[in-house]
C-alpha cells in the first residue's frame, strides 16, 4: 500500500485572498495545495471554477478571473514556484485553398449545414461546445482531405452550370408551350346551349351597400341617438330571427307561471280549506310548457349572429361583449329578444356587432 506523505504540503488557506469558499471550490476542481495551484493556469482555472460552480452551487457570486490569478501569483511566492519558460516554435502556415483536392472539396461543398436543433438538444451540446472552424489558408499541419460524390444524377434534359460557387440547373434544350386553341370551356360538354352569365356591376354594389347599411328612407325622420334608428348589417334570415326571438319570450314568460300555477295547484290540494279559491284552469301553464320547449327546440335554438355565428338564444358561460343588451332580472337572452321585436335591430350578446332585421 503507497502512503503520501501531505506534511510538506503549503495549505490553500495559507494563501491571501482564498477564504473557506474558494478553498472548497479549489478543492472541488482538483487543486487540495499551494503547490498544485502554483502550476496551474489562470484561464484554465478559471474556467474550471466557473463551470464547477454552476453544477455545485458553492459560491453565490461568480470568482473573477484578477482573483484567480492573484491566487496563483501568492502561491508561487510561497512556494518559490519558477514558471519554465516554453518555446514555441512557430510552424509554417501553408494555404491550403490552392491545393487540387482542397479546390473539388469546395466546390462540391460551396456552403455549410447547420446543425439542427433537436441534434443539439438530443446530445446535450451547447453553442460553446462546437469547435470553432479553422481557416484552410492559414493551416499548420498536414490537411487529410476526402472527397466523395454524393450529388444525386440529374435528369435527362438537365445541364449544370456553375456561376461562383452557387451551382445553378438549367432546363437544356426548347420548352414545349401549350397550344390554346385546343383549350375547350367546361360549358361545351354541358348539355343544351352555353348559358352566359351576366353580372350587373351596378346591381352588385348595391346589393352590397344594402347588406351594409339600410336604405335612406328606411331611417327618414328618426333620431341617429334614439334605439329606433335601425342600423347594423343585414341579417341573412331576419324572419328566423323574429320567430326564435318571439318563441324564447314566450318561453322565458311561460316558465315562472308555469312553476307558480303547479306550486298553487298543489297547495289547493293538499289544503283545499285555505286554497279553495285557486282556479283549475291554471293547469294549461304546466301542459303548455313542453310544448313550447319542442318549439324552442325546433325554431328558438338556431338564432345566431350573422358576424360571429354564435346562438344568441342559448344560455352561455362566457365573458359577453360590453355593449350586449342586459337589463337585471331579465338577463342577456330576455333583452336581446325583446330589442330585436320591438326595434328591429340589436347588437349581438357576444361580438357587439349591430344587426338589422329591415332593409
Amino acid at each position: 500500500m503507497l502512503l503520501l506523505d501531505n506534511k510538506n504540503m503549503t495549505d490553500l488557506k495559507e494563501i491571501p485572498g482564498i477564504g473557506k469558499v474558494a478553498c472548497e471550490l479549489l478543492e472541488t476542481v482538483g487543486f487540495t495545495s499551494a503547490e498544485a495551484l502554483a502550476k496551474a493556469n489562470a484561464d484554465s482555472l478559471a474556467r474550471e471554477l466557473e463551470r464547477a460552480n454552476k453544477v455545485l452551487k458553492i459560491s453565490k457570486l461568480p470568482l473573477p478571473r484578477n482573483n484567480v490569478q492573484k491566487w496563483i501569483i501568492a502561491a508561487r511566492e510561497l512556494t518559490g514556484f519558477i514558471e519554465e519558460e516554453v518555446v514555441v516554435q512557430e510552424e509554417l502556415r501553408v494555404n491550403h485553398e490552392i491545393a487540387p483536392k482542397v479546390v473539388a472539396m469546395l466546390n462540391a461543398a460551396p456552403f455549410a449545414i447547420p446543425l439542427p436543433a433537436h441534434f443539439l438538444i438530443k446530445e446535450n451540446l451547447a453553442v460553446s461546445d462546437i469547435p470553432a472552424a479553422f481557416l484552410l489558408n492559414r493551416y499548420v499541419g498536414d490537411l487529410d482531405v476526402k472527397v466523395a460524390e454524393l450529388i444525386p444524377a440529374m435528369k435527362q434534359g438537365w445541364a449544370v452550370t456553375s456561376s461562383g460557387n452557387v451551382k445553378l440547373a438549367e432546363i437544356s434544350g426548347t420548352r414545349r408551350e401549350m397550344d390554346s386553341s385546343r383549350i375547350k370551356p367546361i360549358d361545351v360538354f354541358a348539355v343544351g346551349e352555353i348559358r352566359q352569365k351576366s353580372t350587373n356591376p351596378d346591381e352588385e354594389n348595391s346589393r352590397i351597400a344594402l347588406i351594409r347599411g339600410p336604405r335612406l328612407e328606411t331611417n327618414l325622420g328618426r333620431d341617429p341617438q334614439s334605439r329606433w334608428y335601425i342600423r347594423g348589417v343585414l341579417h341573412s334570415h331576419p324572419k328566423s330571427m323574429m320567430l326564435a326571438a318571439f318563441v324564447t319570450l314566450i318561453l322565458a314568460a311561460m316558465l315562472p307561471l308555469a312553476l307558480i300555477s303547479a306550486a298553487m295547484l298543489f297547495l289547493s290540494r293538499e289544503a283545499p280549506t285555505y286554497f279553495s279559491w285557486v282556479p283549475g284552469w291554471l293547469l294549461m301553464f304546466p301542459l303548455a310548457l313542453p310544448v313550447l320547449g319542442i318549439i324552442y327546440l325546433i325554431w328558438g335554438l338556431h338564432g345566431s349572429c350573422r358576424i360571429c355565428g354564435q346562438r344568441l338564444f342559448v344560455p352561455k358561460m362566457c365573458m359577453k361583449s360590453p355593449k350586449a343588451h342586459y337589463r337585471p332580472w331579465l338577463g342577456y337572452i330576455v333583452s336581446v329578444s325583446l330589442h330585436l321585436l320591438l326595434f328591429k335591430w340589436f347588437r349581438c350578446t357576444y361580438c357587439g356587432t349591430p344587426v338589422r332585421l329591415k332593409r
